[in-house]
């Protein structure tokens, strides 16, 4: 049995050729991240902005969205209304357009004195509602001709009128509000061909008088 010698450590074989130095294990080289690492903490308020911006973001195009809605739905709101109220004019034009031959009637037996008793009352209570509901008749002799409002039925000239004129209400217009439902039907007048207007002969007379009377 071989005795060991105490004071000697037993080392490890190194290859011939080898100094010391590379038998000894070297420390590891720090990398090259590690180099690069800045030395003191990241500024954590950069973060905290760049998140502070996308919030912003987003809720900047949020808001845009609910104002576009909002916006749309005003216009939906003012389309639906409008729409009811066309569809409520219509209804009633309707309505009343089937009535007028009645009035009609009514106004002719009034022209001839023969709207008495029941028939009186139940006529006076039909134009009553009518009105109600937005009737209006129109047309009256001597006023001015408007073929938007006006239907001429009879032509004729006249010496005494100084543009073409309604001499005769035949038929009676009927409107609801600005909506036309039946135009006046009249007989219409224009000024004689060639005929001096009243207005100018008496423009013209007076003019001769002031100057017969006028000193040389």
């Amino acid at each position: 049995m071989t005795e060991e010698t105490p004071g000697f450590e037993e080392k490890p074989d190194v290859p011939s050729g080898a100094t010391p130095d590379d038998a000894e294990p070297k420390a590891a080289a720090p990398s090259e991240e590690a180099a690069a690492a800045p030395a003191g903490d990241t500024d954590p308020t950069v973060g905290l902005t760049a998140q502070l911006d996308q919030v912003r973001t987003a809720l900047g195009e949020r808001t845009a969205d609910l104002q576009r809605l909002q916006a749309e739905y005003q216009n939906y709101r003012r389309r639906v209304e409008r729409d009811r109220v066309t569809v409520k004019e219509i209804a009633v034009a309707n309505l009343l357009s089937e009535l007028l031959p009645v009035l009609d009637d009514v106004g002719r037996a009034r022209e001839h004195g023969e709207l008495v008793g029941g028939f009186k009352s139940v006529a006076e209570s039909m134009e009553t509602i009518v009105a109600k509901l937005g009737l209006q008749q129109f047309g009256k002799e001597g006023e001015p001709f408007d073929p938007t409002i006006h239907e001429a039925l009879m032509h004729s000239y006249a010496p005494d009128v100084t543009e073409t004129t309604c001499v005769a209400i035949l038929q009676p217009g009927y409107r609801i509000g600005e909506r036309t439902i039946r135009p006046a039907r009249v007989a219409v007048a224009e000024p004689q061909p060639g005929a001096t207007p009243a207005a100018a002969k008496e423009e013209k007379t007076d003019d001769e008088e002031s100057g017969g009377t006028e000193e040389v």
